[in-house]
């Protein structure tokens, strides 16, 4: 697997990221998914993939005007969905903020994606992708929370810049704000 450095990855000044304890649990388990899955030939290959896409909810917020723009019908909903997972993405920035959990930084984990952020709590790209798969899936009655969010999530840990428990605050955020979005929606179609 190949390695970029903290120093490589994060552009611009230190973000004075506080030294938040990070139990020794949460390291021996990011080791072992990517001493086990991530070894996997093309594994890294696809979650470097899946971060570009999911970098700042961009692919969400494509595929909501995508579907904004074909399925005119449920326009408002494939809109409602790219403002979820903006949405999602926001609070998930504020709160890295007043968390200011820095990303893994251990001998055993290896950081093989550049991010935009030294912060780690909770997962931008579990928390957008949560919300624009929950959305989807209520648009399209298809199971997208189970197809979609399972793989970014370990794609995060498989890439080196999150703990496990980042990855599942992230998901449970994205839920959140995708419950505020359809809860939005049934008042603007009460009207």
């Amino acid at each position: 697997m190949s390695s970029v450095s903290a120093d490589e990855s994060v552009p611009g000044p230190d973000l004075h990221a506080l030294d938040v304890p990070v139990p020794g649990a949460e390291v021996r388990a990011l080791a072992a998914v990517q001493s086990t899955i991530g070894s996997k030939p093309g594994v890294i290959a696809a979650a470097r993939g899946m971060s570009h896409f999911g970098e700042h909810a961009l692919g969400w917020m494509a595929i909501s005007a995508l579907g904004a723009a074909v399925d005119k019908p449920r326009r408002r909903e494939w809109i409602g969905v790219g403002v979820g997972a903006v949405g999602a993405h926001a609070a998930s920035i504020a709160i890295k903020r007043v968390v200011r959990r820095r990303r893994p930084s251990h001998p055993s984990v290896q950081v093989n994606v550049g991010t935009p952020s030294r912060l780690s709590f909770p997962s931008s790209h579990a928390t957008s992708t949560t919300a624009a798969a929950v959305l989807m899936g209520r648009l399209t009655g298809l199971p997208l929370p189970a197809l979609l969010v399972p793989p970014m999530l370990l794609s995060r840990l498989v890439l080196g810049v999150h703990y496990p428990t980042d990855v599942l605050a992230g998901s449970a955020l994205g839920a959140a704000s995708a419950a505020v979005v359809l809860k939005a929606e049934r008042k603007c179609g009460d009207k």
